[in-house]
């Protein structure tokens, strides 16, 4: 099979430090970004420098040009959640940057185009989780968020849900996966806080499950749901013992088979804190 040409946006940021290992030996990649180095300093070969929030598309538009599909990692970072003019405007300009992918993919004839929402779309059912008034969340919930952060999200997938169903003319195929907790999970503040830690183990996906996530969205043959609109919201999370995000459909429509389960992978940090802290009731 021919190697897919895959336009990878943020490809100096967090996350694509985990996906690129597995996308440059799959893919011809064309990496784009803000900057070409990670935020601790560290140069990212074969990042080319470009402004997507620029309303100008034609001074990236040749990068998306042939492209099969593009991986949406990009956004403008802003320390911290807080509910001030600052973090609106940070975000709607989120919004912006969305849009001037999704248009600049549909115009260009890109098949696919995979995004990094987060569980944050979604975070406000956290407080039900938490109180255990909710067992399982899964993508058919209404996206309901309480910060602007996941209200961003929320909107990203919305306007992705729009250009899926061919609003602006032919329909662009649109995967929106809502990363979970890409990241290892301390065990320092367990004992203080228990539910966090426990949501952290629910939440956690390892690279190599991302990297799949990612790939068989990208490569899935058809992404259709149950209307015929080539649109699907998955959870990005590992096969974990305590999730409370269900990724069934990701299962489901592109196979997805997550290897790694936190109870596992943290194994001597749950140890710890159950049996030699005597916290087994606390979790």
């Amino acid at each position: 099979m021919a190697r897919l040409k895959v336009v990878v946006t943020g490809a100096a940021g967090y996350v694509a430090s985990q996906l690129l290992p597995a996308f440059r030996e799959r893919y011809d990649l064309v990496l784009l970004d803000s900057r070409d180095r990670t935020r601790t300093g560290v140069l990212v070969e074969d990042v080319t420098i470009t402004d997507l929030c620029d309303t100008d598309r034609e001074s990236y538009r040749a990068f998306f040009t042939g492209a099969d599909a593009v991986v949406h990692l990009a956004f403008n970072y802003k320390p911290g959640h807080s509910m001030n003019d600052g973090d609106y405007y940070s975000e709607r300009s989120n919004l912006d940057l969305a849009y001037h992918v999704y248009q600049t993919s549909l115009e260009e004839g890109v098949r696919r185009v995979v995004v990094a929402s987060s569980n944050h779309a979604a975070d406000w059912y956290e407080h039900l989780l938490r109180q255990r008034t909710l067992e399982m969340l899964d993508e058919t919930a209404p996206p309901l968020s309480d910060n602007y952060y996941g209200w961003a999200k929320a909107c990203y997938e919305h306007l992705g849900f729009l250009f899926a169903v061919g609003a602006m003319g032919r329909k662009l195929e649109n995967v929106q996966v809502r990363i979970g907790a890409p990241r290892p999970i301390p065990a320092d503040n367990a004992l203080q806080d228990p539910t966090s830690y426990k949501r952290n183990l629910g939440a956690h996906i390892s690279p190599r499950d991302l990297q799949q996530l990612f790939a068989k969205s990208i490569e899935a043959p058809t992404i259709e749901n149950q209307h015929g609109i080539p649109f699907q919201i998955f959870y990005g999370v590992s096969n974990n013992a305590r999730a409370f995000w269900s990724n069934a459909n990701a299962r489901k429509v592109i196979g997805y088979a997550p290897e790694d389960d936190s109870e596992i992978t943290f194994a001597d940090d749950i140890r710890r804190v159950l049996v030699d802290h005597g916290s087994a009731g606390r979790l």
